[in-house]
């Protein structure tokens, strides 16, 4: 049995108004065993094509390799644009090691809640993935039941978008008193950046009509198209 544990902590600053909410990055960054063209950092995987999008939104030239500077060349991106990475598992346990999130057992999440009333100003999740299992809508629906939370349907178009709210509540804690505001948060259910999602993407209507208007157009044009306007 091999226990995968998150091996990045959240990365949000004071000001962050977006996060970026998926599950586990692969073993081998929690054990150090990089690829060449890993960068070690959130969403790293050189099979995670995440950053590939931002870039090409972007115009980055982003560097894609073990190096120091390729993961400053990501934090930077990230606090100029008050975006931030939480994901919502902590750790697992697998009995086989590789990325499958079906593949995860005894699964531990973070307190994904307890970021927002720490970070108020966050206003948006972005979901790697939709509400498959294991996925990181599926999980934060687990969450949010321990906190009376519900999702609220804004929109059922891809990207699906909720919207939910946290309660004003009172802690009471060493005799110190934290009242939370209610707020109103967005989730965003972002077509997953990972290549098992093509197939997905294929069955899609709207693909396959952006397809036949252009047969060079392909799923990682989708997906630019799809998180330009998230990031």
């Amino acid at each position: 049995m091999f226990r995968h544990k998150h091996p990045y902590k959240p990365f949000i600053q004071a000001d962050t108004q977006k996060l970026i909410v998926g599950t586990l990055p692969p073993p081998r960054f929690s054990i150090g065993e990089l690829l060449e063209k890993d960068v070690d950092f959130c969403y790293g995987s050189y099979y995670n094509s995440l950053w590939l999008y931002i870039d090409k939104i972007h115009n980055l030239n982003l560097r894609y390799d073990n190096s120091k500077e390729a993961v400053q060349e990501r934090k930077k991106f990230l606090i100029k644009h008050k975006i931030g990475v939480c994901d919502i598992v902590e750790s697992c346990e697998r009995d086989k090691i590789d990325a499958s999130d079906l593949g995860m057992t005894n699964i531990k999440l973070r307190n994904l809640i307890g970021y927002l009333k720490e970070f108020p100003k966050v206003d948006t999740l972005l979901f790697t993935g939709g509400n498959s299992k294991n996925g990181p809508e599926y999980f934060f629906r687990k969450h949010i039941k321990e906190h009376n939370i519900k999702l609220e349907l804004v929109s059922n178009e891809i990207p699906r978008i909720h919207e939910f709210v946290i309660p004003d509540k009172q802690d009471v804690r060493l005799s110190v008193v934290e009242t939370y505001k209610p707020r109103k948060i967005k989730t965003v259910s972002l077509t997953s950046a990972s290549g098992s999602a093509n197939r997905a993407i294929g069955s899609m209507p709207l693909y396959q009509q952006l397809k036949t208007k252009n047969p060079d157009f392909n799923t990682f044009d989708f997906r630019v198209m799809q998180y330009r306007e998230f990031f």
